[in-house]
């Protein structure tokens, strides 16, 4: 039985003691963050939860080769990676049912994931009951997004001196 709960913030889930090195620490929302996401999407939405998701895998997802399913399930996973050191592990059938997808049609895209270096499958077992639901290390994502953050940030630093020079007073 998988004691993970829906709640990501629930009591029962504690974070581990230590990240290890291929993970970046990300802080919690604060209330004032929290009070304004409520404003943009609503409490009800709110409530459900939220999944931090880096900009730039959504800017990069070309440069990247992702496709628009292989990201889909990247971000179904990231919407299950609450705690940096506990690998997110949503079984295939879950994955499917919330893209409307056969559970092979998803595990082919895991497996493309798996041959581009973005996840890592680690399997689980459950006690005296055999395989559980496959835990998904996301170091690999981690690094590749770490890897072409360089050039988005060289963008942003152009951009910004292609406006200041622009918006320079005439004289």
């Amino acid at each position: 039985m998988n004691t993970t709960p829906s709640n990501p913030f629930a009591a029962a889930v504690s974070p581990p003691t230590a990240a290890p090195s291929n993970v970046i620490e990300l802080a919690t929302l604060g209330k004032a963050d929290k009070a304004k996401s409520k404003e943009r999407w609503s409490g009800a939405v709110m409530d459900r939860g939220h999944s931090i998701v880096p900009t730039i895998l959504l800017w990069g997802q070309a440069k990247l080769g992702l496709t628009p399913d292989e990201l889909n399930v990247l971000l179904q996973l990231i919407s299950h990676w609450w705690y940096a050191g506990n690998d997110p592990h949503p079984s295939k059938e879950t994955i499917a049912a919330r893209m409307k997808k056969h559970p092979r049609t998803v595990q082919a895209y895991l497996t493309s994931l798996e041959k581009k270096g973005f996840i890592r499958r680690i399997e689980r077992f459950k006690v005296n009951k055999g395989q559980d639901a496959n835990g998904y290390d996301l170091a690999g994502l981690v690094a590749q997004l770490n890897a072409i953050a360089p050039e988005f940030k060289k963008v942003a630093e152009q951009n910004k001196l292609r406006r200041r020079r622009v918006e320079k007073p005439a004289g």
